[in-house]
């Protein structure tokens, strides 16, 4: 049995390469009694159910956007003494027709061959430069490289195995532990494998069975076994996702829209977390879970903890790589602010701690995204001091209870606050007094590194519109949180941070925005009109800077949202299983952010890369590269000038751009090729 592979590399692959057809069996279509025809002077064979079948159906890729295909052919007699000035002259009018045709790549029609465009030079399907100059005109990049990896397999007999087994084998030779594969390996013909990829999706939109899957999920046990992938994924010219946590908003950890073939590995398994509280330190596994590292730290001190995030269920291992923000922000910063040390498994497949790796690629992967500069293993990062008692209160105001006066002073307060105050605002819809009545109601909650008295101060005294009293206020241990501004229930065991799996798991949109100056009446009642459209399910997130958010510079790590900053703007909807028309509320989420471009930050628009939205633009590899002016477009808004920093380093370590993703940071071949990044005051 040939297989699925190879079955597809002989439907459209050119032929000589994979063996020799003895028969196709072919399926009929049919056709009316009587038919019509005429003729014109070019060739019409596109469109149609040309362009509806998918690029990566068969190897054949010309599909959907081709008006029509042109040849050029010429012919001479016999006795011509001079043929050359023939096939000169063709080769002219091909050249004169660049301007007009498809680029990036040339399309080519295989059986339409043309040896101009490139010839082997032995049978070495990689001898990368010469048959990639012809190969991706005919099959585009991504159906080539499955059809060279298809002709290894197929071609050397001492190979036979399948790409998962030629895998494991690889990465058995390559790592310390030889890989148990019923527990490691799991490929779509595994009873496991839907569950596998399921299991820490959060976003529903990328699990649908249209969207393409991996070729199998990788779940090492060893750092030695994610070393060895990545070798062996090269190897095997295979694209890699990478997933610690699977809270990645647009899927990129999970799925691709690239029509390559991809694997997925997954650090599900490598969740280890070595506390240090003599050294008010931690060494912490990427796998391992925001909870998990609050949980283990409480269990050796309950005046220790880590600035991480609000979501327990976050893979520490992507979340810092964003920066990582939660509710000790503007007390102690950034998760990636309280960072030493890491290990990161390079584009070689070496581990590298930070003074090997350098300082440079040390302040990349502290807040420059992840799936651009190679794997992490482990962060070492720095504990800080909370009390042993802390106090929290949520307090909800709708319209008619005065929320727009309220929201209007928390705006002028936020970031001035005492830096030992977090106050976040909530902004949804609810019900109104009246039956049928739908309303605005904003929901703000705190956690104050203080007791009761200490925080009616504050508020007393910077914000008194919102009315707080001591019943509103609950004291408790700083562990305890956790289950509070999560939305738990009062008296939560801490045991449920031991949970690494998300209980939220719903089909959603969302995008960020970062405001400098307060959004005034004319932009909130816009917004909450917006809000208040029918069968929108929507909520809009307020998260306060200030403190120590103001006081790091901007190029510390490549997170740049710092002074000047009041709040960040989180816009999040969602709408249920089954829904008819999902688009409908992903145009919401859009027209809302189009609608609330007067109020945020300017040139660039500031986003946030833990919220990933490839609205702002996506990264489209073409020829092995990834263009630097596409990728500028996204790369500003969420790194400002930081960008610029991000690509030199990317180009150092990674520059044939293995690590690849539609928002990962490209490698730039000439440095002082980067144009200068104009930036504009708001």
């Amino acid at each position: 049995m040939m297989g699925k592979d190879l079955f597809w590399a002989i439907r459209g692959g050119g032929g000589g390469s994979f063996g020799i057809i003895l028969w196709w069996k072919i399926k009929l279509v049919p056709v009316p009694e009587t038919v019509t025809f005429f003729r014109v002077g070019k060739t019409l064979e596109q469109g149609g159910m040309m362009s509806r079948i998918s690029e990566s159906k068969i190897p054949y890729p010309h599909r959907k956007g081709i008006l029509f295909m042109i040849q050029y052919l010429t012919a001479w007699g016999d006795g011509d003494k001079d043929p050359e000035r023939h096939i000169d002259r063709i080769r002219e009018v091909y050249e004169y027709m660049t301007p007009y045709v498809f680029n990036s790549p040339r399309q080519a029609y295989v059986n339409y061959r043309d040896l101009d465009l490139g010839i082997n030079k032995n049978n070495m399907c990689f001898d990368w430069p010469i048959t990639d100059h012809w190969g991706i005109r005919y099959y585009n990049e991504d159906n080539f490289k499955r059809l060279c990896l298809i002709f290894i397999c197929a071609a050397t007999p001492t190979s036979p195995a399948s790409t998962p087994e030629n895998f494991i084998q690889c990465v058995s030779k390559n790592s310390e532990l030889s890989v148990p594969v019923t527990t490691t390996l799991f490929t779509p013909n595994n009873s496991s494998f839907n569950s596998i990829l399921d299991s820490t999706a959060t976003n529903l939109r990328f699990l649908k069975p249209s969207l393409p899957k991996p070729e199998f999920i990788f779940t090492p046990l060893h750092d030695s076994q994610v070393q060895a992938a990545v070798i062996c994924l090269r190897k095997l010219g295979l694209q890699l996702r990478l997933r610690s946590g699977g809270h990645d908003f647009e899927g990129v950890s999970y799925t691709s829209e690239s029509q390559a073939p991809f694997v997925i590995i997954d650090l599900v398994n490598l969740r280890r977390i070595e506390v240090n509280i003599e050294d008010t330190s931690a060494w912490v596994q990427a796998g391992a879970t925001n909870g998990e590292l609050y949980y283990r730290i409480s269990q050796k001190s309950r005046v220790h903890t880590f600035p991480a995030g609000i979501c327990t269920s976050l893979g520490i291992g992507g979340y810092i790589t964003g920066g990582g923000y939660g509710s000790l922000l503007r007390k102690y910063g950034l998760a990636a602010d309280n960072v030493v040390d890491a290990l990161i498994v390079d584009v070689n497949g070496k581990i590298l701690d930070r003074k090997a790796m350098g300082e440079d690629l040390f302040w990349a992967i502290r807040g420059g995204g992840g799936g651009s500069f190679g794997i992490i293993l482990w962060w070492k990062i720095k504990l800080v001091s909370v009390p042993e008692k802390v106090t929290v209160f949520r307090i909800t105001k709708t319209l008619e209870q005065g929320a727009k006066k309220i929201i209007q002073k928390w705006q002028q307060i936020a970031d001035k606050l005492d830096e030992d105050l977090f106050l976040k605002v909530t902004t949804t819809v609810a019900n109104g007094t009246m039956i049928g009545q739908r309303t605005i109601a904003t929901t703000y909650e705190a956690l104050f590194l203080g007791n009761t008295n200490g925080l009616l101060r504050i508020m007393d005294h910077s914000f008194p519109e919102l009315g707080l009293i001591k019943k509103d206020c609950v004291e408790m241990s700083w562990i305890e949180t956790a289950a509070f501004l999560e939305g738990r229930q009062n008296g939560t065991p801490v045991e449920y941070l031991l949970q690494s799996k998300s209980i939220f798991k719903t089909f959603f949109k969302a995008k960020s925005d970062f405001i400098k100056k307060p959004i005034p009446d004319v932009g909130l009642e816009g917004l909450w009109e917006r809000l208040l459209e029918k069968d929108i399910q929507a909520a809009i997130i307020w998260t306060p800077y200030g403190g120590k958010m103001s006081v790091i510079p901007e190029s510390d790590s490549p997170f740049p949202h710092r002074k000047g900053i009041i709040f960040m703007s989180q816009y999040f909807n969602t709408w249920n299983i089954g829904e008819k028309h999902p688009e409908k509320h992903i145009n919401w989420n859009r027209k809302l952010y189009e609608y609330m471009a007067p109020y945020v930050s300017m040139s660039p628009r500031e986003a946030y890369v833990n919220y990933r939205d490839l609205d702002i633009g996506r990264n489209k590899k073409m020829n092995n590269t990834t263009s630097f002016k596409q990728s500028r477009v996204w790369g500003e808004k969420y790194f400002k000038a930081n960008f610029d920093r991000l690509v030199s380093v990317k180009s150092e370590v990674d520059p044939d751009n293995f690590f690849w993703h539609e928002q990962s940071v490209p490698p730039l071949l000439n440095l002082r090729a980067i144009p200068p990044l104009n930036q504009k005051k708001d």
